[in-house]
């Protein structure tokens, strides 16, 4: 298929799914240190990501404490009692698995271009000859209104699916608002601290990116999504309900499996927020296996922060003790990083950090 910007012509991985070979391509496989094994992950009952219940008031003492504390230890937690409707949940998974069980013909007139990312794409970062990712996914921007969120890049098939994401994406962001109240309390500065670093609720952007998984053939020697920390402020996810994949990286750098619990949420620190916080609160990596047996599919909402403002850590977070660990630099400036060059662990956010310590 054309490159459309890309270095070299794009392969969907659905089509090689679907193709029935016995082996994958050898630019799908991995490295041998990253490879996913069969001792990857933890067994049921053993370690796992914290699971913070925000059925309280907002504001609540006690639910800023667990969100903070999540956060500082882990940097994901999964959300449970959040107040997002099942519904709106339900109507976006059903209306993308409906888009991503279209032909391929019906899918590649909006395909995408590294210029934004928006539509439909199978490959991250523009390196030509790099080793890829057994995954496709949809990349769409909710707000703010604009360019960005050019009505050409929505699919007219299935014909809900634009009125379900948005209602999707306006719910998860109201999440979003009131998790970084949390998040701001439990740092001990005023609840709007955070949001007023995003630019305010009208001046934070957010973005979905649909990712889905197709069977593989060889899940031993590929990934989904390889290592990386996320680039932006906060991610919301709206897992497989069926099929693991998503694994984070401990503190004891083993990888540990997320067991989804229906119809929660999985949220992680992204690397704005580690830079605001200067590290009180940390992005950390994670990566996503595939599987021989099933599809998988994710919605994944991004809540960044409004793209053209400078961002350095909190001056209520830095003292003589405690000295600012980053530059200013704005999201716009941050991300090129990632458009470059693709998912690579948290090298962006530490070269910065290594950069400022020198």
């Amino acid at each position: 298929m054309e490159a459309a910007g890309w270095p070299e012509p794009v392969v969907r991985v659905q089509s090689l799914s679907e193709s029935g070979a016995a082996t994958i391509p050898d630019r799908y496989v991995k490295p041998a240190h990253d490879r996913p094994s069969v001792n990857d992950g933890t067994t049921s009952g053993s370690v796992s990501i914290p699971v913070v219940d925000l059925s309280s008031p907002d504001g609540s003492a006690a639910t800023a404490r667990a969100v903070s504390e999540a956060c500082r230890e882990w940097g994901f937690f999964q959300a449970v009692n959040h107040g997002v409707p099942r519904d709106p949940l339900r109507r976006a998974r059903a209306a993308w698995r409906g888009f991503f069980r279209l032909p391929v013909e019906a899918k590649q007139r909006y395909a995408n271009s590294p210029a934004t990312y928006e539509g439909y794409g199978s490959r991250l970062g523009v390196e030509r000859g790099a080793v890829l990712d057994w995954g496709d996914y949809y990349f769409l921007h909710l707000r703010p209104p604009g360019s960005l969120s050019a009505a050409d890049k929505w699919p007219h098939l299935p014909p809900d699916l634009r009125d379900a994401t948005e209602e999707y994406g306006r719910e998860v962001a109201s999440l979003c608002e009131r998790l970084m109240a949390a998040m701001s309390a439990g740092l001990g500065v005023n609840p709007g601290r955070l949001q007023e670093e995003f630019g305010g609720a009208e001046g934070a952007g957010v973005c979905v990116r649909v990712n889905y998984y197709p069977r593989c053939p060889q899940p031993e020697l590929t990934l989904g999504l390889s290592s990386h920390s996320d680039p932006g402020g906060m991610t919301v996810l709206l897992a497989d309900e069926r099929v693991r994949g998503l694994q984070v990286r401990g503190r004891g750098g083993e990888w540990v499996t997320v067991d989804p619990i229906a119809d929660a949420f999985i949220v992680n620190v992204g690397d704005q927020i580690q830079v605001l916080t200067n590290t009180t609160y940390r992005s950390v990596e994670h990566r996503v296996m595939v599987n021989a047996d099933a599809e998988r599919l994710s919605v994944a909402m991004f809540y960044n922060p409004r793209s053209d403002l400078p961002l350095a850590p909190m001056a209520e977070l830095v003292s003589p003790g405690t000295p600012a660990l980053y530059k200013p630099m704005t999201f716009d400036e941050y991300r090129l990083y990632i458009r470059r060059n693709g998912p690579r662990g948290k090298s962006q956010v530490e070269s910065l950090k290594a950069h400022e310590d020198r």
